[in-house]
C-alpha cells in the first residue's frame, strides 16, 4: 500500500524505492500430500518518472529527479535481495519510441548498482513478439531456464518434509506491468508447474500441462482471470492480450476487446481516475483529514464545462465546414465562410491539445511524487 494507485498516478518509483502496481503471485499446488508453490513479482520501473494525462493517447514518458534515479533503484533491489534471494529483472518494454527513455534509465541504472546477485534482461517484448507471435516468449525461457532451475521452487513431502526452497524471484515489467507482463508472468508458472508435477511423479520427463486437456484449460483460466484482477484494479480494465493467456493464440475477438479495452483505459485515465486515486490515497492513509481543513475537492468550471464546450464547437464546426464545402461553387464569399469555419475547428483542436492537462480530472489529495 505504500505506492497504492492509478495507473497514469502512480508510475515507477518514490526515493524509498517503493514501485507502483507491486504485486507477488504466488502458484500454488497441492495433490497427493504434496504442497508445492511458485512465487514471482511485478512491479512499475524502478527509476523516478511520469506519465502525467493530457487528453493524448500516450502521454509522454518524462523521467523526474534524475540524480535520485540511482538512489531508488538501489533501494528498490536492495528489498526485494532482502526478502526473496537472488533476482532476474525482465525488461519487457520497447527499447525505441517513447518507451525508450524508461529503458535507457533503467539500464543505466542497473549498470550502476553492479551486483552479482541481480540480473538485468531487457527483453523487447513487441519487437520480438509483435502483436500475435507470442509463441516467441520461448527464445527468452530458453535465455534464463537456467536460472530458473538454480532458482527453483518450494516443495514439501506428505510427511512436512522440505525437499526444496525457492531461492531467487523472477521481477517482470514491461509499462504498467499488466498486458505484457500477464503473458510473460503466465510461461514461467506453466514451466514451474510442469517441473513440480514432474518432481512429484504425476508428470514423466518429457510431458507438458499442454498434453492434458483438463489441466491445461483450468490452468490458462486461472492465470487470464489473476491477470484481469490485477489490470481491473491498476487500469479499470480487463488485461490487454488475456486471450493468449485464456486460450492459448490471439483470436479475432480478443483484439477487438483489446481496443474496446484501449478506448475505456483513455476515458478512465483522463476522466475518472484522479477521483480514484483521491479515494486510494484516502483509505491507505496517505491523505491525513486534520479537523478544520477542509480538502481541496471541489471541481472547477473547466472540468465541468471546458472540454464538453470544446467538443460541441468542435463537431458544429466540422458540420457546418462539410455542409460549406458541399455548396461551394465560384462564390468567393463562401469560400471564405468555409474557411473562417475551417480555421475555428482547427483552432479548437489546437487549443485543446494546448490545455489537455488543464482539461482532465487529476487527483486533489496528495502530491505526486
Amino acid at each position: 500500500m505504500k505506492r497504492a494507485g492509478t495507473r497514469m498516478w502512480r508510475r515507477g518509483a518514490d526515493l524509498d524505492g517503493n514501485v507502483a502496481n507491486f504485486v507477488e503471485s504466488e502458484q500454488i499446488l497441492e495433490s497427493q500430500g504434496f504442497f508445492a508453490s511458485y512465487t514471482q513479482v511485478r512491479g512499475s520501473i524502478p527509476v523516478m518518472w511520469e506519465q502525467v494525462v493530457d487528453l493524448s493517447y500516450k502521454p509522454q514518458i518524462k523521467t523526474v529527479n534524475y540524480e535520485n534515479t540511482p538512489i531508488a533503484v538501489e533501494r528498490h533491489f536492495r528489498d526485494l535481495r532482502k526478502r526473496y534471494g537472488d533476482i532476474l529483472a525482465i525488461d519487457l518494454i520497447n527499447q525505441q519510441g517513447g518507451e525508450s527513455v524508461l529503458s535507457v534509465a533503467y539500464r543505466e541504472a542497473m549498470e550502476k548498482l553492479s551486483d552479482e546477485h541481480i540480473r538485468y534482461l531487457p527483453f523487447d517484448f513487441h519487437k520480438i513478439c509483435g502483436h500475435i507471435h507470442f509463441e516467441r516468449l520461448s527464445a527468452l525461457y530458453d535465455d534464463i531456464k537456467e536460472e530458473l532451475s538454480r532458482q527453483g521452487c518450494y516443495l514439501r513431502d506428505p510427511m512436512g518434509k522440505v525437499l526444496e526452497v525457492q531461492k531467487g524471484q523472477v521481477r517482470t515489467n514491461c509499462i504498467d506491468c499488466l498486458d505484457r507482463t500477464n503473458v510473460t508472468q503466465s510461461l514461467l508458472g506453466r514451466k514451474a508447474l510442469e517441473v513440480q508435477l514432474q518432481r512429484i511423479g504425476i508428470l514423466e520427463p518429457n510431458n507438458t500441462i499442454q498434453q492434458f486437456e483438463s489441466l491445461e484449460e483450468k490452468f490458462k483460466l486461472l492465470w487470464a482471470d489473476h491477470g484481469d484482477h490485477i489490470s481491473i484494479q491498476y487500469s479499470g480494465t480487463g488485461a490487454l492480450k488475456g486471450d493468449f493467456v485464456r486460450f492459448g493464440k490471439r483470436t479475432i475477438r480478443g483484439i477487438l476487446q483489446d481496443g474496446l479495452n484501449s478506448a475505456t483505459r483513455y476515458y478512465l485515465n483522463n476522466f475518472r481516475d484522479g477521483i480514484k486515486q483521491d479515494s486510494i490515497d484516502l483509505v491507505a492513509g496517505h491523505y491525513q483529514v486534520k479537523r478544520g481543513t477542509p480538502a481541496s475537492l471541489q471541481i472547477s468550471w473547466k472540468e465541468t464545462f471546458a472540454l464538453p464546450g470544446a467538443l460541441a464547437t468542435f463537431m458544429a464546426g466540422a458540420y457546418f465546414t462539410s455542409v460549406s464545402v458541399r455548396q461551394l461553387g465560384t462564390d468567393m464569399y463562401q469560400y471564405l465562410y468555409t474557411l473562417m469555419l475551417a480555421g475555428v475547428t482547427g483552432g479548437v483542436v489546437a487549443l485543446v491539445r494546448q490545455q489537455g492537462r488543464n482539461l482532465t480530472v487529476r487527483p486533489r489529495l496528495c502530491k505526486m511524487d
